[in-house]
């Protein structure tokens, strides 16, 4: 399992409740530029569109992040680096993304992307944003750790 990007500051900003992982409906060149580390998952989220009967259901998409073309001056003149790319996710998973997504305070953000086989995958998470304070304490304890360990 290779992992190729990760959301750090996802991390930073909210506070994580729940993971899923979903598969990526990505193009060629897209997948190639992916395994180069070229993707940047900051400001992107998760929405579920369409409703969610058990015979037809919603599909989830991934908004806002950017995968620039593998070959920039190779690339098609219409490729949009920014574009909602389809996930792939149980039914059963996506029900719950979809009710967290109707809770207040609740969004769904993506973590990271790596592979796993010869596919690529996306771990995401239903989260919380954190506040000011949060954040200020989260930077409190990493100051105290890092000091702890530069006296040992």
């Amino acid at each position: 399992m290779t992992r190729y990007v990760d959301n750090s500051r996802a991390l930073f900003d909210y506070e994580v409740l729940e993971h899923f992982t979903a598969g990526i409906e990505l193009l060629g060149t897209e997948v190639k530029s992916v395994r180069e580390g070229k993707m940047n998952l900051r400001g992107a989220f998760v929405a579920v569109r369409g409703s969610l009967p058990r015979s037809s259901g919603g599909e989830a998409y991934l908004i806002g992040a950017e995968i620039p073309a593998y070959q920039p001056k190779n690339a098609p003149k219409e490729y949009d680096a920014l574009r909602s790319r389809k996930l792939l996710l149980t039914q059963s998973e996506l029900e719950e993304l979809k009710n967290a997504e109707g809770t207040k305070g609740l969004t769904i953000i993506p973590l990271s992307v790596y592979s796993k086989g010869r596919f690529l995958k996306l771990d995401i998470a239903i989260a919380r944003g954190k506040k000011k304070f949060d954040k200020r304490q989260a930077i409190k304890k990493r100051d105290v750790e890092r000091d702890l360990k530069r006296s040992l």
